[in-house]
């Protein structure tokens, strides 16, 4: 029998307290944080800078990317977090903040906070932010409408002036409707891809835009020519490719060793795609395998270590790892999730670990070695010996999330509710193999 809405969510506070309850014993870090809108996207940008202070806890300055998802009356924007997270160890640090009464890990001093430092007009919520590789001033944003934005974050003040409006670097053209796929290549700078519910995927190389992010052309003054060259804010895209019957929920640049020619594609209609820019083929993808799960596939991303391996989730509730060489057969499935996952992610430092979230509230953290380790009964109630950590701190659907690229273990994730957390599982279980006596929750 189906719960009511008020049962359901007092179940969900009921999990909550439990897991307040429990989390010193879980984590080694959790920041908490609650913005003013729900943020579709978030995605940690690669700079980080160590502090000092004299009184205070030392800890590092980390930025964030998130947008606003507003009630469509107010002004959305993309913006840029700091995030203050501390440097020394965690048993040093549980003692500075034993005595909080914020959600463990809040404690007081510079370290801990999550600021809002930038804000750029955006147009209706961007359904995902991701910056350049080569150059992270460089944003692109999938809007609710068809276009694709781009920003140079550099040519705006950090708080939008009174009054501006809209006004993107550049707009991308080619969908005819919303998505969430959104890609830079790490290999080739300036091709960014696309995917939407046109059934389309599109590629666009911003590099063919002469002067975007150029500051010295800016500032020649000598010049003449430069003062009446206009800036193109207007693109076309490279390439479009079509060979899904619905819409494409993801796509992903392979990651190591094709020199960015490869990528993925997933959709509604239960499809996996391997394209190859080099088979100048738009509508036939070299390798294509149909019902991947048994529901829409809706993420997709290649590892960073292993040329050959990439995950897909899928609406089954189901997390699958691939090979690209075979894909007619998949090399394992993981089941854990009790609703649609909408999001994988491999870890930058570790080959065999990787991560999932869905709209069933929780993060799962899984580790490659483990599959097929035996287990007792017990333990087997819990999940699938690969399943390692179940972040539990939402009460909503978690609509994205994002490894930390230089601290490992370090998780930012956020969902419907307007909470941004940045949360470590603790170092514990990892270094013991009998997790269970350690993060016994009754």
């Amino acid at each position: 029998m189906a719960m009511s809405e008020e049962q359901q969510q007092k179940m969900i506070n009921e999990e909550y307290k439990l897991w307040k309850k429990n989390s010193p014993f879980l984590y080694d870090l959790i920041l908490s944080s609650a913005l003013e809108w729900p943020s579709l996207t978030c995605e940690w940008l690669p700079d980080k800078k160590k502090v000092s202070g004299s009184n205070d806890i030392p800890y590092s300055v980390q930025r964030l990317l998130l947008a606003t998802h507003t009630n469509g009356t107010e002004q959305d924007y993309i913006m840029f977090a700091e995030v203050k997270l501390p440097t020394i160890e965690p048993k040093e640090l549980n003692q500075k903040y034993k005595n909080s009464c914020d959600v463990y890990g809040g404690f007081g001093g510079a370290a801990g906070k999550i600021e809002i430092v930038q804000r750029i007009c955006h147009h209706g919520e961007a359904n995902k932010a991701r910056h350049m590789p080569q150059n992270p001033n460089i944003i692109a944003t999938k809007s609710k409408f068809a276009a694709v934005y781009v920003f140079d974050r550099t040519k705006y003040p950090s708080k939008p002036n009174k009054g501006e409006k809209f006004n993107p670097t550049l707009t991308l053209r080619g969908h005819e409707k919303e998505g969430y796929g959104l890609e830079w290549n790490r290999h080739k700078e300036g091709y960014l891809l696309s995917s939407a519910d046109d059934k389309l995927i599109c590629l666009w190389d911003i590099k063919q835009i002469k002067g975007l992010n150029n500051s010295e052309n800016s500032n020649n003054s000598n010049s003449k020519k430069n003062k009446k060259i206009k800036p193109q804010k207007e693109m076309k895209p490279l390439q479009t490719f079509k060979s899904h019957e619905s819409r494409v929920e993801d796509i992903d640049w392979h990651k190591k060793g094709s020199n960015g020619d490869i990528f993925v594609s997933v959709g509604d209609d239960k499809c996996i795609m391997l394209w190859d820019l080099r088979s100048n083929n738009n509508t036939k993808p070299v390798a294509h395998k149909k019902d991947a799960h048994k529901a829409e596939v809706n993420c997709v991303e290649f590892s960073p270590f292993n040329e050959h391996l990439f995950i897909t989730g899928g609406s089954d509730h189901h997390v699958a790892l691939w090979d690209k060489r075979n894909i007619n057969t998949k090399l394992h499935q993981m089941e854990g999730h009790t609703e649609q996952i909408y999001q994988v992610s491999w870890s930058p430092h570790s080959e065999v670990h990787l991560a999932s979230s869905s709209s069933d509230r929780r993060v799962m953290i899984w580790d490659l070695s483990q599959i097929g380790h035996e287990q007792n009964s017990d333990d087997a109630e819990d999940g699938p010996p690969e399943l390692i950590f179940v972040h539990s701190g939402h009460t909503d659907k978690v609509t994205d999330f994002a490894w930390n690229p230089n601290d490992p273990w370090v998780i930012s994730s956020v969902a419907d509710n307007n909470i941004v957390q940045c949360w470590q599982m603790t170092e514990e279980l990892l270094t013991f193999e009998d997790c269970t006596q350690h993060v016994q929750l009754e």
